[in-house]
């Protein structure tokens, strides 16, 4: 890894921390992060795949409330950085980014927690009409999840290449990966059914059913799926009488 790359890195590895937080972006998410960390370093259909498959674990993670959910950020930059320049398999990244994860949920909860007090520094500025201290302290809480980030990911960029990070990550048993891809797999259906339930579409469930039976006993690709569900969803909303311009025209013509 070059000097760039590594200055570079830390700049994206402080956008995904800060974004983790604004929300407004997504870069936090692990396929945009991924692929960030995938273009510095020079490989990002790496990336892209990393990304992907870690995206579908996080579905399940969100916070809820005052519950925080573990950081795909963290390891989504720190999976991809030993992946690329630790020369690792997906496998092998995917097994390293939830126990990562898991250990950024509790960084995460710390700096919030360390954020409070910029939160009632801003409230005595904001009682003395003093803008500037406010901008400076909102900064500097948001440059705090920006760090929680960078400081993790620039260790593991300098040493991500090194023979013992190597030997390390080599060592570490099949039955230990292969139980962490499973979980992981576990994950991404629990995922997908928290996003099912807070949609309450029941309506929509057997489009459902019959693109998980075409999975399961077809073997289209994602694309081919892709071009079945966009022409599946043309045709519900052309024959949906909630759509029909028939009834729009009715319902103006009784305003």
């Amino acid at each position: 890894m070059t000097t760039i790359q590594f200055i570079l890195v830390i700049v994206v590895a402080m956008i995904t921390g800060m974004g983790s937080v604004l929300d407004c972006m997504q870069t936090h998410r692990p396929i945009i992060a991924c692929t960030l960390v995938g273009i510095v370093l020079g490989d990002m259909r790496t990336g892209i795949i990393l990304g992907g498959t870690l995206e579908l674990l996080a579905l399940g993670w969100m916070n809820v409330g005052a519950a925080m959910g573990p950081d795909s950020a963290l390891a989504s930059v720190v999976a991809t950085i030993l992946v690329i320049s630790g020369h690792q398999s997906i496998t092998s990244g995917i097994a390293v980014a939830i126990p990562i994860a898991a250990a950024g949920q509790v960084l995460t909860i710390f700096v919030r927690t360390i954020a409070v007090f910029f939160q009632h520094l801003a409230d005595k500025y904001a009682e003395n009409a003093n803008f500037r201290g406010i901008e400076t302290a909102h900064i500097v809480a948001m440059l705090l999840q920006g760090l929680r980030i960078a400081i993790p990911a620039a260790l593991v960029a300098a040493i991500a290449g090194t023979s013992g990070v190597q030997s390390m990550l080599a060592k570490i048993p099949v039955p230990v990966t292969r139980g962490l891809q499973i979980a992981g797999g576990m994950i991404v259906v629990v995922g997908y059914a928290m996003v099912i339930n807070m949609m309450e579409a029941k309506y929509l469930m057997p489009f459902f059913f019959v693109g998980f039976s075409i999975a399961a006993f077809t073997t289209f690709t994602l694309v081919g799926f892709g071009i079945i569900g966009l022409c599946a969803a043309v045709f519900y909303i052309q024959l949906n009488p909630k759509y029909s311009l028939v009834q729009v025209h009715d319902e103006l013509d009784d305003l």
